[in-house]
């Protein structure tokens, strides 16, 4: 059986029908776990050493999960997967868990998404210097260089085509209130793991492993960006295919 679905997007102020099926009986238990979001993207490899994967996307419609997004490609970290609890700083590795998709941001304007949208610019950064522990893992929008940050900082612009889309996720989130200062820096009141690293997103692929996030196709990203909506709650799962009997 096939719905049709019809999401009209807000913020782009346009519609989007597309095609689901009914969610594959092996992946059905551990959907039927996810009490609290009514979106759920799926990131499997069939090893932990694998550098890519496979991204499905469900909904969850009349108490029932339907397939939104069917099987599609994609990179994980050079180095593979690893539970989130043991990932290290700068491992490339992959965090295998369940984390929330927080907000977006990209290079390119809003595609029509309803998650919280920053246009970047080229003040903008993603700080994750463990030496400075308030600014750990945050986005940062001010206008300053961040030199004495070294190599523990991403220029989001100069980073090229692929964080024209981007999803950010939950994984060594602070888990405080972040206050932005007079000097326009976002800080922590308590900060992230320091030794676990972070910049763990859904971005467009440059077609080469990561440094740990999950990367696909920008069209992919694009129409995952369209669907995505904060009343929904939504969670990425990443782990190995036979924990998802697939």
């Amino acid at each position: 059986m096939m719905l049709r679905i019809t999401a009209y997007l807000v913020a782009g102020g346009f519609s989007v029908s597309f095609w689901v099926s009914p969610a594959q009986a092996g992946q059905v238990d551990r959907l039927n776990a996810i009490t609290t979001s009514d979106q759920v993207v799926i990131v499997t490899a069939i090893r932990r050493s694998a550098t890519t994967g496979t991204l499905r996307s469900y909904e969850r419609v009349n108490d029932h999960w339907n397939q939104v997004q069917s099987p599609t490609p994609v990179f994980l970290g050079r180095s593979g997967l690893v539970p989130a609890q043991s990932r290290v700083q700068s491992s490339g590795t992959t965090p295998m868990g369940t984390f929330a998709l927080l907000a977006a941001f990209g290079r390119r304007t809003n595609p029509g998404t309803q998650m919280p949208y920053t246009n970047v610019d080229r003040n903008d950064a993603w700080t994750y210097n463990p030496k400075v522990p308030s600014t750990y893992n945050l986005f940062q929008s001010a206008d300053r260089t961040w030199a004495t940050y070294g190599k523990y900082v991403e220029h989001l612009w100069q980073l090229g085509s692929q964080y024209d889309y981007v999803v950010t996720t939950s994984f060594n989130q602070p888990p405080s209130q972040i206050i932005q200062g007079s000097d326009g820096i976002n800080r922590a009141i308590s900060p992230a793991n320091t030794h676990q690293g972070g910049g763990i997103f859904l971005h467009v692929s440059k077609g080469v492993p990561t440094a740990g996030c999950v990367s696909m196709s920008r069209n992919v990203m694009r129409t995952l960006l369209q669907w995505l909506k904060p009343s929904a709650n939504p969670v990425v799962m990443i782990g190995l295919a036979q924990d998802f009997n697939e």
